[in-house]
């Protein structure tokens, strides 16, 4: 399993404002060209929080371009005795891969031509899938949206009667809509809205997170 470790600390103080979120300052941007409406979204999330995702199977699946989502995940993981799925680009992104303030980086090419987006990984297709009924999907957002290795994740999956839950890191961009992004690109599936954190988020807050959610998790 391929690990990428971004050296951060000696890129420029104005870039380390936009780790996890690449390009933090530009337009959120809808790649499917369609937009689910939040409260459909949050209707359903009442909906879910009937009944008790403690008696299924809860995957945890994530993209991690630095670590932080992986932290998030591990947390997210560990207060919903979930099992873990790493989305891994088959062509990892390197630190020069991921220097959104080059225009001619990998990132900045696939953000300015969307057909160079369809990043090939390593396992699309978790093992079992079918026997899990509660997915958490983690990722940085890039430019408004999710960091798009996630997208061949979803397209290669169905999520029919499954309940998903996105979540992202950020140091400054919120979650957006890329969760209804994401559920419009799955098609299938009960998305609830998802949540933001922060790069050092804390497992406490995690743990208060799940509790919120109201899906049976023991406290």
């Amino acid at each position: 399993m391929n690990k990428i470790a971004l050296v951060f600390c000696i890129i420029p103080a104005f870039f380390l404002t936009a780790c996890g979120s690449l390009g933090g300052s530009a337009q959120t941007e809808n790649t499917s060209g369609t937009q689910t409406n939040i409260s459909d979204m949050e209707e359903r999330s009442s909906e879910t929080q009937e009944s008790s995702s403690a008696d299924g199977k809860t995957l945890v699946v994530y993209y991690s371009s630095t670590g932080n989502t992986r932290a998030a995940a591990e947390y997210i993981a560990s207060a919903t005795g979930g099992d873990i799925f790493e989305i891994i680009p088959a062509e990892p992104y390197s630190a020069d891969d991921l220097d959104w303030t080059n225009d001619n980086s990998r990132v900045s090419l696939e953000h300015e031509d969307q057909s160079l987006r369809n990043v090939e990984l390593e396992a699309s297709v978790p093992e079992n899938w079918k026997d899990y009924d509660t997915v958490f999907i983690g990722y940085p957002i890039w430019w408004g949206i999710a960091a798009w290795p996630v997208d061949t994740f979803i397209k290669a999956n169905d999520f029919s009667d499954k309940t998903v839950i996105p979540f992202c890191t950020s140091a400054s961009s919120e979650l957006v809509e890329s969760g209804e992004i994401l559920a419009e690109m799955a098609g299938t599936g009960i998305w609830l809205p998802g949540e933001r954190f922060a790069q050092n988020v804390s497992e406490e807050e995690i743990t208060e997170w799940i509790s919120s959610l109201n899906l049976g998790y023991a406290d």
